[in-house]
């Protein structure tokens, strides 16, 4: 029972453990999700490329795609008042919300690209709080600064930047590392600030949800070439994917081991078993029984005691991220420093098969050691 208890909970702590680290996964993903396309065109060689090098209208009429729009993207230098802050300027064209899911994002503001005919500008989070922005100022405007193109260096800014003057529509906010780098301006805006005629830097495509989208891509694929890369969400964000798919191995792994600690409960109650049960052994020994029959009698108690200490703890695990995920008991108390406001969870099959095939692992290993044993300490030779 001492050793039933010890695997199931290592093994709650396993589940629990897991599907917080999923549930935290989920958010993290969807977060970079709100700011991915499906799939994204790039060039392979240079920064942007004539619209007229992609089939746009070819692509549209693939079955699955809902959305195709230009996308133009470049540094640039974003001035309020007396501050300054280096951006990345990413110009959308109109359906880019429905792309994408930025338009969720809006902290302040509207997702409102155009006013009373005048473009406006939104801000990541860390870009507005650099610049001290705020929306509520009537004389918000903020100067955009991009270097001409192929102008030599000048003392003069006038002669050296093109230039524009916009209000800010909204502030919004995605993660840390985006919210302090990007501004979404309209794509017209940034084409003129880039003396850019009819040139984009990249294709966004939004996918009907319904569909095969490795076969939309590789469909795409077919249609641009071998000039331009075809990229879905997990590509353009592959980095990111490996490092957090390390991590949870690397915490199951890190678990696997503590219960591995609690699983020599089975190795010292098999043994003790062993010296308890010597008489019965005996006897089986001498009515027939051969060394392979008393070894299994031993590997199938710790296995029960492992199965069966393993689905208590998968029960008591999923009890409890059942209820975290219903209720949110436990919450992160980060005075809206998140955008959660409990522990996120996230139960996923496949954890319960892998945390259940390590622990039958585990338990047999742990019975093979006093299963050998027994015709040292009983002295039975074969």
């Amino acid at each position: 029972m001492i050793s039933a208890i010890g695997i199931a909970v290592g093994t709650m702590a396993l589940i629990i453990v897991l599907s917080v680290f999923n549930g935290f996964e989920k958010i993290v993903l969807s977060l970079f999700d709100s700011h991915s396309p499906d799939i994204e065109i790039t060039v392979k060689e240079g920064k942007s490329f004539h619209i007229d090098e992609i089939p746009v209208e070819e692509i549209k009429d693939i079955p699955g795609v809902l959305y195709v729009g230009e996308i133009v993207e470049e540094s640039a230098m974003l001035t309020y008042r007396n501050r300054q802050h280096l951006v990345r300027m990413k110009g959308v064209c109109d359906n880019y919300f429905n792309i994408t899911g930025i338009d969720t994002m809006m902290t302040e503001g509207d997702f409102q690209m155009k006013e009373g005919g005048r473009d406006l500008i939104l801000l990541g989070h860390g870009v507005a709080y650099m610049l001290n922005s705020s929306i509520h100022d009537i004389r918000n405007f903020h100067n955009i600064y991009v270097p001409k193109r192929g102008r030599q260096a000048t003392m003069h800014p006038s002669q050296a930047f093109n230039a524009s003057s916009n209000y800010v529509g909204g502030i919004f906010r995605v993660q840390p590392e985006f919210d302090m780098e990007y501004i979404i301006v309209p794509i017209r805006l940034a084409r003129s600030l880039l003396e850019y005629d009819n040139r984009t830097t990249s294709i966004a495509i939004g996918l009907d949800e319904t569909y095969n989208h490795r076969r939309i891509q590789r469909a795409v694929t077919d249609l641009t070439g071998e000039n331009f890369n075809v990229r879905n969400r997990y590509q353009q964000q592959e980095f990111l994917y490996k490092i957090m798919r390390s991590e949870k191995w690397a915490i199951f792994l890190i678990l696997s081991f503590i219960l591995a600690i609690a699983a020599f409960n089975i190795v010292g109650s098999l043994t003790m078993l062993v010296i308890e049960k010597s008489k019965d052994i005996k006897t089986l020994w001498f009515l027939g029984a051969n060394k392979r029959l008393l070894k299994n009698i031993f590997i199938a108690e710790g296995l029960f005691v492992s199965i069966g200490g393993a689905l208590i703890g998968m029960v008591l695990g999923f009890i409890v991220c059942w209820i975290q995920m219903k209720f949110g008991i436990i919450s992160l108390q980060a005075d809206g420093a998140f955008i959660i406001e409990a522990y996120p969870v996230a139960m996923r099959a496949p954890d319960f098969f892998y945390v259940l095939l390590i622990v039958v692992c585990i338990g047999f290993t742990a019975s093979i050691i006093p299963a050998n044993r027994i015709t040292k300490i009983l002295n039975i030779k074969s």
